[in-house]
């Protein structure tokens, strides 16, 4: 069976400044509610609801399940009050922060090189945004027509990082071991915690995020190029031997 490369997305696939592109998106968001909710209770509640996704263990609920209960909760809204406003908001305006990311040729001759060498690719993303959030990020980064397995948005994933839970779901999902998976990503948090259930990692250079704590073990680690060099040339991670 061809082994399994998960890819982050924001700051690995897609360089960006992750913490810019979340400000300007809240800034952008907010004003466009005003005239359903104040935009100081409207971010507040949001805020709330991505708190209560990043901890949520209940397997039985879907991330989107998981915001929605406690952003209308907190806002006393009913989900058509506002939804509709926020869809338009995702398809509209969202694309329009394509300017916030710098794409790079580099992420999709890694993806093709993955494909043509007999990985199974997937995008493991944090799912905390809608799926028409993720994919637009797909599209900036040049790379909406590869034939991802999966990638994990919030209307159908359960768990996100750095909950070890989250890999093993996308190991059920996918139907292979963690042992067969090699997670790339450029936090040290999120994207390493794969390494709790056994799975390879690589730390992409270039947009690294780190809190410091918690520790994970780094298998390898390099820039894209280095990476894309190092996927070619069959070395490190990427190896036949190490891979067996």
């Amino acid at each position: 069976m061809a082994k399994v490369i998960l890819f982050d997305l924001d700051g690995t696939l897609l360089p960006m400044d992750t913490e810019a592109f979340v400000k300007n998106y809240l800034k952008e968001l907010a004003p466009r509610v005003a005239h359903i909710i104040d935009p100081n209770e409207f971010i507040q509640a949001l805020l709330a609801g991505t708190d209560a996704m990043l901890k949520n263990l209940d397997a039985t609920k879907t991330n989107e399940q998981v915001f929605e209960e406690t952003f209308l909760s907190i806002t006393k809204l009913a989900r058509e009050d506002i939804w509709p406003t926020l869809d338009d908001f995702y398809e509209k305006v969202f694309p329009t922060f394509s300017h916030l990311c710098q794409p790079t040729n580099t992420a999709r001759e890694i993806l093709e090189e993955a494909l043509s060498q007999g990985y199974r690719l997937a995008v493991a993303t944090n799912p905390v945004f809608p799926k028409a959030a993720i994919y637009h990020r797909l599209t900036w980064a040049r790379i909406d027509d590869i034939p991802f397995e999966l990638v994990t948005v919030y209307e159908e994933s359960i768990y996100t990082k750095p909950h070890k839970e989250y890999y093993q779901y996308i190991c059920d999902k996918l139907n292979v071991h963690p042992q067969d998976c090699i997670m790339v990503g450029n936090d040290k948090q999120e994207d390493l915690s794969a390494s709790q259930i056994g799975m390879k990692t690589f730390l992409v250079e270039g947009c690294v995020i780190d809190r410091g704590e918690p520790k994970y073990p780094i298998d390898d680690q390099g820039t894209l190029e280095q990476l894309l060099e190092k996927l070619k040339n069959n070395q490190g991670l990427f190896s036949k031997v190490a891979m067996k």
